[in-house]
């Protein structure tokens, strides 16, 4: 399905919306398109490229981590300050989206373990997931999601589950009233997917993951859905919010 182009309309009388990618080549994909559409500029900041993160989120709307091939339970520096640097919006109490390895490092941040499955299997492609109570009172989810990763999180204390898997069971999480942490990706684009399916071809033979046409076949049938939950989902962590 072709991407339709987006022309952003930035609100200026809203604060802009803090982005940490973790590779000099990552995007915020569809998450910074659909921001945009919603009137918020992007500052965006790639710690492990040196890039400092802001004392304060006064100035921001909120914060959105985002997925990378690193694990929150590495050693290296910048790992360990994102970590500890959640607690900046926590304490603020501002909006705030981890995704994937950001949801891990939120879990992290809130004592909550990070861990890879004993059996090494992976959620690499395709998997269902199943909306809880408070996610259903929440918004209504898509079936099936896509994945990219080798790790999972506990769900830290006081946390809301949102959404569950088999594989790996904390997909969705809620903290206080405006952190979330999701492990899935909504945000690829067409073009981000191939890019995945052709760098991260050697993944595709561990335990679980699906090989790499399934990953596009499965776009042309649960991308529609997944595409406008996300859209929701930034309203009501976001937009609702601001």
């Amino acid at each position: 399905m072709k991407e339709t182009p987006v022309t952003p309309e930035i609100n200026k009388h809203r604060r802009p919306m803090l982005i940490v990618l973790h590779q000099e080549r990552s995007t915020p994909g569809r998450v910074g398109q659909i921001l945009m559409q919603k009137g918020f500029a992007l500052d965006i900041r790639r710690p492990a490229l040196g890039q400092k993160l802001p004392e304060t989120l006064a100035d921001h709307s909120g914060a959105v981590i985002f997925g990378g091939p690193m694990s929150a339970n590495d050693n290296e520096d910048f790992v360990r300050r994102e970590i500890n640097w959640v607690d900046i919006p926590l304490k603020e109490n501002r909006p705030f989206l981890g995704i994937c390895l950001g949801a891990q490092m939120l879990a992290r941040h809130l004592g909550a373990n990070v861990y890879g499955n004993k059996d090494g299997s992976v959620e690499i492609g395709w998997y269902p997931i199943r909306p809880t109570r408070n996610g259903r009172l929440m918004m209504k989810w898509p079936s099936m999601v896509y994945q990219f990763h080798r790790e999972g999180f506990e769900l830290p204390h006081g946390a809301d589950l949102l959404a569950e898997g088999d594989l790996y069971p904390n997909q969705a999480f809620r903290y206080g009233k405006h952190a979330y942490g999701v492990q899935f990706h909504a945000e690829l684009t067409r073009m981000m997917m191939q890019s995945w399916v052709v760098r991260g071809a050697e993944r595709f033979t561990l335990p679980k993951a699906q090989p790499g046409h399934l990953h596009l076949e499965g776009r042309m049938l649960h991308d529609r859905a997944l595409k406008a939950w996300l859209d929701g989902f930034l309203d009501h962590v976001f937009t609702e919010a601001s």
